[in-house]
Protein backbone atom coordinates (compact mmCIF):
# COMPACT_ATOMS: atom_id res chain seq x y z
CA UNK A 1 0.00 0.00 0.00
CA UNK A 2 1.19 3.85 -0.93
CA UNK A 3 1.10 6.58 1.11
CA UNK A 4 1.37 9.72 0.25
CA UNK A 5 2.90 12.01 3.27
CA UNK A 6 1.69 15.49 2.49
CA UNK A 7 1.71 19.09 4.54
CA UNK A 8 5.53 18.96 5.06
CA UNK A 9 6.81 22.59 5.62
CA UNK A 10 10.62 22.03 5.16
CA UNK A 11 11.66 18.19 3.86
CA UNK A 12 15.37 17.55 4.57
CA UNK A 13 16.04 14.98 1.73
CA UNK A 14 20.11 15.45 2.08
CA UNK A 15 19.84 14.64 -2.26
CA UNK A 16 21.70 17.99 -3.52
CA UNK A 17 19.74 17.41 -6.28
CA UNK A 18 16.39 17.73 -5.05
CA UNK A 19 17.18 21.06 -3.01
CA UNK A 20 19.31 23.49 -2.54
CA UNK A 21 22.24 22.81 0.23
CA UNK A 22 23.80 19.75 1.25
CA UNK A 23 20.49 18.76 3.08
CA UNK A 24 18.82 18.92 -0.33
CA UNK A 25 16.01 21.64 1.20
CA UNK A 26 12.41 21.10 0.00
CA UNK A 27 9.89 23.06 1.12
CA UNK A 28 6.40 23.05 0.59
CA UNK A 29 6.78 19.28 0.10
CA UNK A 30 5.31 15.77 0.26
CA UNK A 31 7.04 12.21 -0.69
CA UNK A 32 4.91 9.02 -1.35
CA UNK A 33 6.09 5.82 0.53
CA UNK A 34 5.57 2.13 -0.95
CA UNK A 35 6.92 -0.94 0.04
CA UNK A 36 8.70 0.61 3.12
CA UNK A 37 10.64 2.67 0.37
CA UNK A 38 10.73 6.26 -1.32
CA UNK A 39 8.74 6.40 -4.24
CA UNK A 40 8.28 9.92 -5.13
CA UNK A 41 10.02 13.55 -3.61
CA UNK A 42 8.76 16.63 -4.67
CA UNK A 43 6.06 20.09 -3.89
CA UNK A 44 3.20 18.95 -2.85
CA UNK A 45 1.44 20.69 -5.40
CA UNK A 46 3.31 17.90 -8.20
CA UNK A 47 2.12 14.86 -5.93
CA UNK A 48 1.05 11.92 -7.38
CA UNK A 49 -2.26 10.00 -6.07
CA UNK A 50 -1.63 6.92 -3.48
CA UNK A 51 -3.47 4.46 -1.14
CA UNK A 52 -3.84 6.89 1.77
CA UNK A 53 -2.53 10.39 2.69
CA UNK A 54 -1.12 11.52 6.00
CA UNK A 55 -1.05 15.07 6.19
CA UNK A 56 1.89 16.63 8.89
CA UNK A 57 0.30 19.43 9.06
CA UNK A 58 3.22 22.25 8.54
CA UNK A 59 5.63 20.22 10.23
CA UNK A 60 9.43 19.49 9.06
CA UNK A 61 10.61 16.19 8.16
CA UNK A 62 14.27 15.09 8.08
CA UNK A 63 15.72 11.27 7.22
CA UNK A 64 15.65 9.59 10.56
CA UNK A 65 18.62 9.43 12.98
CA UNK A 66 21.12 7.24 12.39
CA UNK A 67 22.91 6.93 15.95
CA UNK A 68 26.60 4.76 14.73
CA UNK A 69 27.44 4.37 18.16
CA UNK A 70 26.02 2.81 21.14
CA UNK A 71 26.77 -0.07 24.00
CA UNK A 72 22.65 -0.67 24.84
CA UNK A 73 23.67 -4.39 26.32
CA UNK A 74 24.42 -3.51 29.27
CA UNK A 75 22.55 -4.23 33.54
CA UNK A 76 23.25 -2.13 36.38
CA UNK A 77 23.90 1.84 37.36
CA UNK A 78 26.50 4.25 37.52
CA UNK A 79 25.21 7.22 38.31
CA UNK A 80 27.48 7.55 41.14
CA UNK A 81 30.22 7.46 38.74
CA UNK A 82 28.38 10.43 36.92
CA UNK A 83 28.43 12.16 40.75
CA UNK A 84 32.08 11.54 41.06
CA UNK A 85 32.75 12.92 37.58
CA UNK A 86 31.12 16.15 38.45
CA UNK A 87 32.89 16.67 41.83
CA UNK A 88 36.08 16.55 39.94
CA UNK A 89 37.24 12.70 39.25
CA UNK A 90 38.71 12.02 36.12
CA UNK A 91 37.52 9.55 33.80
CA UNK A 92 40.39 6.86 32.72
CA UNK A 93 37.58 3.68 31.35
CA UNK A 94 38.09 2.28 34.87
CA UNK A 95 34.17 2.35 35.64
CA UNK A 96 33.60 -0.46 32.42
CA UNK A 97 34.41 -3.49 35.09
CA UNK A 98 31.20 -2.68 37.56
CA UNK A 99 29.36 -2.46 34.27
CA UNK A 100 31.07 -6.15 33.36
CA UNK A 101 30.03 -7.62 36.63
CA UNK A 102 26.39 -6.25 36.83
CA UNK A 103 25.84 -7.52 33.20
CA UNK A 104 27.30 -10.70 33.28
CA UNK A 105 25.23 -11.66 36.80
CA UNK A 106 22.08 -10.37 34.69
CA UNK A 107 19.52 -12.85 32.93
CA UNK A 108 18.45 -12.82 29.22
CA UNK A 109 15.43 -11.13 29.82
CA UNK A 110 16.94 -8.26 31.88
CA UNK A 111 19.13 -7.63 29.34
CA UNK A 112 16.40 -7.61 26.09
CA UNK A 113 13.79 -5.72 28.47
CA UNK A 114 16.18 -3.11 28.93
CA UNK A 115 17.72 -2.92 25.32
CA UNK A 116 14.25 -2.88 23.71
CA UNK A 117 13.62 0.25 26.08
CA UNK A 118 16.21 1.90 25.49
CA UNK A 119 15.51 1.59 21.59
CA UNK A 120 11.70 2.29 22.15
CA UNK A 121 12.75 5.50 24.01
CA UNK A 122 15.82 6.13 20.28
CA UNK A 123 12.61 5.65 18.31
CA UNK A 124 10.34 8.06 20.43
CA UNK A 125 13.40 11.11 19.87
CA UNK A 126 13.67 10.04 16.18
CA UNK A 127 16.42 7.51 15.49
CA UNK A 128 15.21 4.91 13.46
CA UNK A 129 19.02 3.42 12.78
CA UNK A 130 20.80 2.62 15.91
CA UNK A 131 23.92 0.44 16.13
CA UNK A 132 24.78 -1.68 19.38
CA UNK A 133 28.22 -3.37 20.36
CA UNK A 134 28.30 -5.60 23.06
CA UNK A 135 31.73 -5.15 25.17
CA UNK A 136 30.35 -5.55 28.67
CA UNK A 137 30.30 -10.08 29.07
CA UNK A 138 34.47 -9.93 28.25
CA UNK A 139 34.83 -13.81 28.27
CA UNK A 140 33.47 -16.23 25.09
CA UNK A 141 29.96 -16.85 26.27
CA UNK A 142 29.03 -13.54 27.47
CA UNK A 143 30.03 -11.03 24.51
CA UNK A 144 28.60 -14.06 21.90
CA UNK A 145 25.24 -13.63 24.46
CA UNK A 146 25.06 -9.82 24.25
CA UNK A 147 25.86 -9.80 20.65
CA UNK A 148 23.15 -12.31 20.09
CA UNK A 149 20.54 -10.49 22.04
CA UNK A 150 21.45 -7.01 20.13
CA UNK A 151 21.23 -8.87 16.72
CA UNK A 152 17.29 -9.10 17.71
CA UNK A 153 16.39 -5.35 17.47
CA UNK A 154 19.12 -4.67 14.97
CA UNK A 155 21.61 -5.69 11.93
CA UNK A 156 24.51 -3.31 13.01
CA UNK A 157 25.88 -5.08 15.90
CA UNK A 158 29.61 -5.00 16.84
CA UNK A 159 31.80 -7.64 18.36
CA UNK A 160 33.64 -5.37 21.46
CA UNK A 161 35.35 -7.95 23.60
CA UNK A 162 38.53 -5.34 23.05
CA UNK A 163 36.72 -3.37 25.09
CA UNK A 164 39.11 -3.37 28.50
CA UNK A 165 40.76 -5.69 29.84
CA UNK A 166 38.68 -7.83 32.34
CA UNK A 167 39.28 -7.89 36.31
CA UNK A 168 40.59 -11.71 35.89
CA UNK A 169 43.15 -11.13 33.14
CA UNK A 170 44.75 -8.13 34.48
CA UNK A 171 48.36 -7.58 33.70
CA UNK A 172 47.67 -10.65 31.03
CA UNK A 173 46.35 -8.15 28.10
CA UNK A 174 48.45 -10.87 25.68
CA UNK A 175 46.54 -13.55 27.07
CA UNK A 176 43.51 -12.02 26.70
CA UNK A 177 44.20 -10.81 23.20
CA UNK A 178 44.36 -14.04 21.99
CA UNK A 179 41.45 -14.89 23.43
CA UNK A 180 39.56 -12.24 21.58
CA UNK A 181 41.19 -12.78 18.68
CA UNK A 182 40.36 -16.45 18.88
CA UNK A 183 37.59 -17.99 20.70
CA UNK A 184 35.82 -15.11 21.70
CA UNK A 185 35.75 -13.87 17.71
CA UNK A 186 34.86 -17.09 16.62
CA UNK A 187 31.61 -17.04 18.98
CA UNK A 188 30.88 -13.69 17.92
CA UNK A 189 31.53 -13.50 14.35
CA UNK A 190 28.26 -14.73 13.29
CA UNK A 191 26.24 -12.44 15.03
CA UNK A 192 28.31 -9.07 14.29
CA UNK A 193 29.08 -7.03 11.07
CA UNK A 194 31.69 -5.14 12.65
CA UNK A 195 34.75 -5.39 15.25
CA UNK A 196 35.89 -2.85 17.32
CA UNK A 197 38.77 -2.19 19.44
CA UNK A 198 39.03 0.52 22.41
CA UNK A 199 42.54 2.08 21.39
CA UNK A 200 43.62 4.17 23.96
CA UNK A 201 46.61 3.95 25.72
CA UNK A 202 46.09 6.83 27.97
CA UNK A 203 43.83 4.27 29.70
CA UNK A 204 45.48 1.47 32.05
CA UNK A 205 42.84 -0.54 30.83
CA UNK A 206 41.98 -0.71 27.77
CA UNK A 207 44.88 -1.33 24.43
CA UNK A 208 47.75 -0.26 22.49
CA UNK A 209 48.46 0.31 19.40
CA UNK A 210 49.73 -3.36 18.28
CA UNK A 211 47.38 -5.12 20.01
CA UNK A 212 44.57 -2.91 18.34
CA UNK A 213 46.08 -3.66 15.13
CA UNK A 214 45.91 -7.58 16.40
CA UNK A 215 42.71 -7.37 16.94
CA UNK A 216 41.31 -5.24 14.00
CA UNK A 217 43.09 -7.44 11.43
CA UNK A 218 41.55 -10.59 13.34
CA UNK A 219 37.71 -9.44 13.15
CA UNK A 220 38.69 -8.40 9.24
CA UNK A 221 40.25 -11.86 8.61
CA UNK A 222 36.84 -13.43 10.13
CA UNK A 223 34.66 -10.97 7.77
CA UNK A 224 34.13 -8.01 9.47
CA UNK A 225 34.18 -4.48 9.14
CA UNK A 226 36.16 -2.41 11.22
CA UNK A 227 35.62 0.31 13.50
CA UNK A 228 37.71 2.09 15.93
CA UNK A 229 37.19 4.06 19.28
CA UNK A 230 40.52 6.26 19.51
CA UNK A 231 41.86 9.27 20.57
CA UNK A 232 39.67 10.06 23.13
CA UNK A 233 41.73 10.30 26.45
CA UNK A 234 44.63 11.66 24.81
CA UNK A 235 46.45 11.57 21.51
CA UNK A 236 47.66 8.21 20.40
CA UNK A 237 47.72 5.84 17.37
CA UNK A 238 43.90 5.19 16.86
CA UNK A 239 42.99 7.53 14.03
CA UNK A 240 46.00 6.71 12.14
CA UNK A 241 45.88 2.75 12.87
CA UNK A 242 42.15 3.02 11.80
CA UNK A 243 42.21 5.25 8.42
CA UNK A 244 45.61 2.80 7.72
CA UNK A 245 43.11 -0.41 7.63
CA UNK A 246 40.10 1.18 5.95
CA UNK A 247 38.35 1.12 9.22
CA UNK A 248 34.40 2.48 8.46
CA UNK A 249 34.41 4.91 11.17
CA UNK A 250 36.71 5.62 14.67
CA UNK A 251 34.76 7.41 16.97
CA UNK A 252 35.72 9.99 19.48
CA UNK A 253 38.39 11.72 18.28
CA UNK A 254 38.93 14.32 21.03
CA UNK A 255 42.37 14.80 20.92
CA UNK A 256 43.75 14.60 17.34
CA UNK A 257 47.22 16.04 15.87
CA UNK A 258 47.70 17.65 12.54
CA UNK A 259 48.71 14.30 10.96
CA UNK A 260 45.65 12.97 12.82
CA UNK A 261 43.41 15.12 10.47
CA UNK A 262 45.71 15.03 7.06
CA UNK A 263 44.85 10.99 7.83
CA UNK A 264 41.44 11.70 7.76
CA UNK A 265 40.94 14.37 5.33
CA UNK A 266 42.65 11.58 3.03
CA UNK A 267 40.95 8.21 3.53
CA UNK A 268 37.13 7.83 3.72
CA UNK A 269 37.46 6.74 7.23
CA UNK A 270 34.65 8.22 9.01
CA UNK A 271 35.37 10.80 12.28
CA UNK A 272 32.35 10.05 14.65
CA UNK A 273 32.08 12.69 17.54
CA UNK A 274 30.11 11.98 20.11
CA UNK A 275 29.64 15.39 22.21
CA UNK A 276 27.56 13.89 24.95
CA UNK A 277 30.59 11.88 26.44
CA UNK A 278 32.72 15.08 26.62
CA UNK A 279 28.61 16.69 28.58
CA UNK A 280 28.91 13.68 30.63
CA UNK A 281 32.42 13.92 31.95
CA UNK A 282 33.49 17.29 31.65
CA UNK A 283 36.26 16.51 28.69
CA UNK A 284 37.35 18.82 26.14
CA UNK A 285 34.71 18.95 23.20
CA UNK A 286 36.20 17.62 19.81
CA UNK A 287 37.17 20.31 17.17
CA UNK A 288 34.71 19.38 14.44
CA UNK A 289 35.13 22.50 13.07
CA UNK A 290 38.62 21.73 12.39
CA UNK A 291 37.90 18.73 10.72
CA UNK A 292 34.71 19.91 8.64
CA UNK A 293 37.27 22.64 7.58
CA UNK A 294 39.78 20.01 6.22
CA UNK A 295 37.19 17.99 4.22
CA UNK A 296 36.55 15.35 6.47
CA UNK A 297 33.08 13.71 6.82
CA UNK A 298 31.95 13.60 10.34
CA UNK A 299 28.80 12.05 12.06
CA UNK A 300 27.78 12.36 15.47
CA UNK A 301 26.08 9.83 17.49
CA UNK A 302 25.23 9.53 21.22
CA UNK A 303 27.74 6.47 22.29
CA UNK A 304 24.30 6.03 24.81
CA UNK A 305 26.15 3.75 27.85
CA UNK A 306 25.60 3.79 31.48
CA UNK A 307 28.92 5.01 32.61
CA UNK A 308 30.32 8.02 30.05
CA UNK A 309 26.95 8.97 28.30
CA UNK A 310 23.37 7.28 29.66
CA UNK A 311 21.58 9.86 26.65
CA UNK A 312 19.51 8.42 23.95
CA UNK A 313 19.04 11.95 22.39
CA UNK A 314 20.59 12.47 18.79
CA UNK A 315 18.79 15.75 19.04
CA UNK A 316 20.86 16.82 22.00
CA UNK A 317 24.04 15.70 20.38
CA UNK A 318 23.36 18.02 17.26
CA UNK A 319 22.59 21.60 19.86
CA UNK A 320 26.03 19.91 21.87
CA UNK A 321 27.43 20.06 18.18
CA UNK A 322 26.26 23.42 17.24
CA UNK A 323 26.88 24.89 20.61
CA UNK A 324 30.22 23.29 21.42
CA UNK A 325 31.57 22.61 18.59
CA UNK A 326 31.20 25.03 16.10
CA UNK A 327 28.57 23.09 13.84
CA UNK A 328 26.53 24.99 11.97
CA UNK A 329 22.76 23.48 12.52
CA UNK A 330 22.98 21.85 8.49
CA UNK A 331 26.30 20.36 9.11
CA UNK A 332 24.81 18.91 12.48
CA UNK A 333 21.87 17.71 10.94
CA UNK A 334 23.77 16.10 8.21
CA UNK A 335 26.00 14.71 10.65
CA UNK A 336 23.37 12.85 12.64
CA UNK A 337 21.70 11.55 9.46
CA UNK A 338 23.73 11.27 6.28
CA UNK A 339 27.29 11.25 8.10
CA UNK A 340 25.47 8.44 10.56
CA UNK A 341 24.59 6.70 7.79
CA UNK A 342 28.41 7.07 6.36
CA UNK A 343 29.86 5.30 9.24
CA UNK A 344 27.70 2.60 8.72
CA UNK A 345 28.71 2.66 5.01
CA UNK A 346 25.14 2.30 3.59
CA UNK A 347 23.27 4.20 0.99
CA UNK A 348 20.06 3.08 1.78
CA UNK A 349 19.53 5.42 4.99
CA UNK A 350 20.13 9.02 6.02
CA UNK A 351 18.60 10.23 3.15
CA UNK A 352 15.20 11.23 1.61
CA UNK A 353 15.78 10.42 -2.10
CA UNK A 354 13.53 8.16 -4.67
CA UNK A 355 14.88 3.96 -3.24
CA UNK A 356 16.11 5.05 0.31
CA UNK A 357 14.43 3.45 2.95
CA UNK A 358 11.17 5.54 4.33
CA UNK A 359 13.05 6.02 7.70
CA UNK A 360 11.53 9.80 8.73
CA UNK A 361 11.49 12.14 11.67
CA UNK A 362 9.05 14.26 11.88
CA UNK A 363 9.45 17.24 14.21
CA UNK A 364 7.18 19.49 16.18
CA UNK A 365 8.57 22.63 14.15
CA UNK A 366 8.68 23.68 10.77
CA UNK A 367 12.34 23.44 10.75
CA UNK A 368 15.53 21.59 11.32
CA UNK A 369 16.67 24.50 13.07
CA UNK A 370 14.74 23.86 15.81
CA UNK A 371 16.91 20.63 16.65
CA UNK A 372 19.23 23.28 17.83
CA UNK A 373 17.47 26.03 18.83
CA UNK A 374 15.42 24.75 21.07
CA UNK A 375 17.44 21.97 23.09
CA UNK A 376 16.12 19.84 25.54
CA UNK A 377 12.32 20.00 23.95
CA UNK A 378 11.42 16.30 22.61
CA UNK A 379 10.79 17.86 19.18
CA UNK A 380 11.43 14.65 16.92
CA UNK A 381 9.51 11.26 16.43
CA UNK A 382 10.09 8.08 14.14
CA UNK A 383 7.53 7.91 11.54
CA UNK A 384 7.78 4.78 8.99
CA UNK A 385 5.77 3.22 6.62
Amino acid sequence: MSTLVTGIAELVTNDPALGPGPLGIVTGAALVVDDGRVAWVGPAAAAPAADERVDVDGRAVLPGFVDSHTHLVFAGDRSSEFEARMSGVPYDGGGIASTVEATRAADDEVLRARLAALVAEMRGQGTTTVEVKSGYGLSVAEEARALRLAREVTGETTFLGAHVVPPEYAGRTDEYVALVTGPMLQACAPYARWVDVFCEPASPHAFDGPASRAVLEAGRAAGLGLRVHGNQLGPGPGVQLAVELGAASVDHCTHLTGADVDALASGDTVATLLPGVEFSTRSPYPDARRLLDAGVTVALATDCNPGTCFSSSMALCIALAVREMRMTPAEAVWAATAGGAAALRRDDIGRLGVGARADLAVLEAPSYRHLAYRPGVPLARAFTR
